[in-house]
């Protein structure tokens, strides 16, 4: 995130369970990082460009998330270059969700 020029300020937290709640994402789109950015929940590997979107779109949405630690997704890059199909998620303000961005799609 830094690299795409954000700002970033990183809390460590022994669980992200209440941070996750408190702003009504569902526990079943949690994953290992959750990011706040201008009202908006960022959860899991997200690619920069998506927030990027997400912040010129503006929805009436949650945030993204990226369940689960896909690999090839930021973050989670290989040595050997191995990159999974994953979709970036627009979290609702209902907790549902739809397809935000696809990232990897098997060729």
């Amino acid at each position: 995130m830094r690299e795409a020029g954000f700002n970033t300020t990183v809390t460590v937290l022994p669980s992200l369970q209440s941070v996750r709640s408190s702003r009504g994402l569902p526990d079943s789109l949690a994953s290992c990082h959750t990011g706040l950015i201008d009202g908006y929940v960022v959860e899991g590997h997200v690619p920069a460009r998506d927030v990027i979107r997400l912040l010129a779109e503006r929805p009436a949405a949650l945030g993204l998330a990226v369940p689960a630690m896909p690999l090839g997704s930021p973050g989670m890059e290989t040595p050997q270059g191995h990159k999974d199909p994953y979709d970036t998620l627009l979290v609702l303000r209902s907790g549902a969700t739809q397809v935000f961005a696809r990232h990897n799609p098997p060729t």
